[in-house]
């Protein structure tokens, strides 16, 4: 995947200002800066939720900006986000089978939905919870069956939106451990939001760094955590 002078903005404010990104194929990239500096609004015009108004995104050296999310889910892009977001009145499995149903595959018998929508609970570790409603979950839990729900639409590039939120350190833990192995498993590139600075420094082979709207850093995280224009971000002028 590959944005091109990626810019958005809403009203006068310039969300995003030329932002330029590749993702590699296994890679687990970081997307990190303070708060209101385009993070989410880059993940919106990837999946198409708020399109670029100049620039563009491709996958597999094809233009997706026109698209429709839907459609840009169909073609292997899944997203997580900051607020989970399961359908708190539906069981665990038919939350899963919404992401199974949107694939728009044809053939495939209910049956077979099913066992697939079993299969990604296990892997989350959530396969004795299928028949429980998802708004009695803890929050781990309500994350993990988020991500069961976009590994479900079986995603080539998955896009996390600060899943280690609001998690304590056992749990940080145990959701790293996930993320890993749907890097490592199911061979998925994921590009991760995060404000968990020692998690995404730990676990991410490349980090991105925004700044209002503007990509200020890229690069190996020792490279990344030791440059100045990613301290002065963080910490101010003047503290920095």
């Amino acid at each position: 995947m590959e944005g091109r002078d990626v810019s958005r903005s809403f009203g006068g404010l310039m969300a995003l200002n030329r932002v330029s990104f590749q993702l590699f194929d296994g890679e687990l990239v970081g997307l990190i800066g303070p708060n209101g500096s385009g993070k989410t609004t880059l993940f919106n015009a990837i999946t198409g939720v708020f399109p670029p108004q100049e620039g563009e995104i491709l996958l597999d050296g094809k233009p997706i900006s026109k698209l429709k999310p839907f459609q840009i889910c169909r073609m292997g892009v899944a997203r997580t986000f900051q607020i989970v977001r399961p359908f708190l009145r539906m069981t665990c499995l038919e939350n899963v089978l919404v992401g199974i149903v949107g694939r728009d595959e044809k053939g495939a018998s209910r049956e077979e939905k099913v066992e697939q929508a079993l299969s990604e609970l296990e892997f989350v570790g959530l396969g004795g919870q299928s028949q429980r409603l998802a708004g009695s979950l803890t929050l781990l839990q309500k994350k993990m069956l988020e991500l069961a729900r976009a590994l479900a639409t079986k995603p080539r590039v998955l896009l996390l939106d600060e899943v280690l939120a609001g998690l304590n350190p056992s749990e940080i833990l145990q959701a790293l451990d996930m993320i890993e192995a749907i890097r490592e498993r199911r061979k998925v590139t994921i590009f991760w939001v995060e404000h968990v600075m020692g998690a995404i420094m730990t676990a991410c082979q490349r980090i991105i760094v925004l700044d209002q709207g503007r990509k200020i850093a890229e690069g190996p995280p020792e490279e990344v955590r030791s440059n100045p224009r990613v301290v002065e971000a963080y910490l101010g002028e003047s503290d920095a």
